[in-house]
């Protein structure tokens, strides 16, 4: 299977020989002109008129009222947990199955995860585990929810759009609506993904961007909170400013803030990409395509997107019957400059989330040891594409 796998990889991206990476951007004269321009206009950092421009598209491009940019994903997913309440002592409900990056940031607030199952089909949290655990552990009490065995508050709850694939946001939504918690939208894979023909990312109170060099359009490193309430998003725009207060000369904070707010040089860049993102959004459907045709005639199985959603197919994934073949085509992959990768490592098997609190974790542990990313840069050729139905 290898064989007939890298013989596809090759002929999709016309490159006989040389080494395929897992992702590469696509950028080109667009983003250097834009980028001369910052240059030109002596507005290379934080603030610049490519910043508010960026803000814009996405905020256009997402359906989103309000749109704030940051230096990277992570910046942006703490900025967007500490506005909406999260803070040291609270538990925060989340999946294991994602990039270090969602636990780390529940952390630097002081806050510790409790990580649940996925869904086999979305590979995002399960709505049913996220019932189960409210039901066996939480209480409602003086207004918010505890838990019951510690009286420890629990504030929010932060699904992850894995791949690209949306999640089940909508009854996820429901349920934390229900329970009285913010829910924070991980959609840092997720730009150009919909549920139920509603972005990723604007289910919620707060949903985070990013734009990391691998991701589907980059900055080089920069991320986004987008929300539709207004006093979230200048709350964000102030914390991510050092929460300077607006003064002509005087340098005054009111509060602990952080120096996350992207560069202009950056956002420059990002306003280009924006301008790409529909042509790469249908070159990357036609890759899945591909992969999925090819795995039908060869009897694999492809991560397809999930009934109800349109995936922007970020990262393409196979799946294997166990860890030995997958590792197997791990190895022959490389070994024939075809770039492949295993999902990320279990949160709650990493030794600095070991001891936090988790539900039973089948569907985690068995999609970690046998789905493989495989190379999903956007095609240089276009294909028949999916069809994409919001």
């Amino acid at each position: 299977m290898s064989d007939a796998f890298i013989r596809l990889v090759r002929t999709l991206y016309q490159e006989p020989a040389g080494f395929i990476p897992l992702h590469a951007p696509v950028m080109g004269e667009q983003e250097k002109h834009y980028v001369a321009r910052a240059i030109d206009s002596t507005f290379v950092s934080s603030v610049g008129a490519f910043v508010t421009e960026f803000e814009q598209h996405v905020a256009e491009f997402t359906g989103a009222s309000f749109a704030v940019a940051t230096v990277n994903g992570t910046a942006a997913l703490h900025a967007a947990l500490r506005v909406a309440g999260v803070g040291p002592g609270d538990l925060v409900l989340t999946q294991s199955l994602s990039f270090v990056a969602t636990a780390n940031a529940i952390r630097y607030c002081g806050a510790e995860p409790v990580f649940l199952d996925v869904e086999p089909d979305t590979l995002g949290l399960s709505p049913d585990r996220l019932a189960q655990w409210l039901d066996h552990h939480a209480q409602r009490r003086d207004g918010g929810v505890v838990e019951r065995a510690s009286g420890r508050p629990v504030r929010a709850c932060v699904p992850v759009h894995t791949l690209g694939h949306p999640a089940r946001v909508d009854a996820i939504g429901a349920l934390c609506a229900s329970w009285g918690l913010a829910l924070i939208e991980d959609a840092a894979e997720g730009l150009g993904s919909y549920r139920e023909g509603r972005h990723v990312g604007t289910f919620g109170q707060l949903g985070v961007f990013s734009f990391n060099g691998n991701k589907i359009i980059t900055t080089g490193g920069g991320g986004m909170i987008v929300t539709d309430d207004e006093a979230l998003a200048k709350q964000a725009r102030h914390l991510t400013t050092t929460a300077k207060k607006p003064h002509p000369w005087a340098y005054e904070h009111d509060e602990l803030g952080f120096n996350y707010r992207l560069p202009n040089l950056n956002a420059a860049f990002g306003v280009a990409q924006m301008e790409r993102l529909p042509d790469l959004l249908v070159s990357k459907r036609a890759l899945a395509a591909a992969y999925l045709n090819w795995g039908a005639e060869q009897g694999t199985s492809v991560v397809a997107e999930p009934s109800g959603a349109c995936s922007n197919y970020w990262l393409n994934a196979l799946r294997f019957e166990n860890a030995t073949e997958r590792d197997r085509f791990l190895q022959e992959t490389n070994q024939a400059g075809v770039m492949t990768r295993p999902l990320w490592t279990p949160m709650h098997q990493l030794p600095m989330y070991q001891a936090c609190r988790r539900g039973d974790m089948p569907i985690t542990d068995g999609l970690a040891d046998t789905l493989v990313h495989v190379p999903s840069s956007a095609l240089p050729i276009r294909t028949t594409a999916l069809e994409c139905v919001r």
